[in-house]
């Protein structure tokens, strides 16, 4: 059974199971042609599905090509990531939930294979640079 990891717009769901637990209004404008990715590992039995305007061309254009990281870098990170993420969900009255909507639900102990960790971990770079947030401290990534 394949489960599902989403990014939504300026949302991270995590879905299990392939089926979501709650989705709240997550229109925030037009998706344009193009703005959808999609990826399926059949490896890991996992996918990840990000829905952002103009992130695609920007991966595509900015962020480092597959194999630039290591696929443990990349679940470092991404773990750090999350966990940051998660943070700023519990506190709506400090950072704005509509920033921060949702809680992700990425595991450590769990292999989700080397490209979906490579597109979410591009997909916090690209939010961050976009949004003008800062994860982790220290300086905004480029890429």
């Amino acid at each position: 059974m394949k489960n599902t990891l989403f990014v939504i717009t300026i949302i991270l769901i995590a879905f299990s199971c392939g089926s979501p637990k709650h989705i709240t209004n997550t229109d925030k404008g037009a998706v344009q042609v193009g703005d959808t990715i999609t990826l399926s590992s059949q490896e890991t039995e996992y996918d990840i599905i990000i829905i952002e305007p103009g992130f695609n061309a920007w991966l595509n254009s900015i962020a480092q090509p597959e194999g630039y990281y290591s696929q443990q870098y990349l679940e470092n990170k991404n773990l750090f990531y999350v966990n940051e993420w998660n943070s700023r969900v519990r506190q709506p009255q400090r950072f704005s939930p509509s920033l921060y909507e949702l809680n992700i639900d990425y595991q450590s102990n769990i292999d989700y294979g080397y490209e979906v960790n490579y597109k979410l971990y591009n997909y916090f770079v690209y939010f961050q640079n976009r949004y003008k947030q800062n994860l982790l401290g220290g300086r905004i990534p480029l890429n």
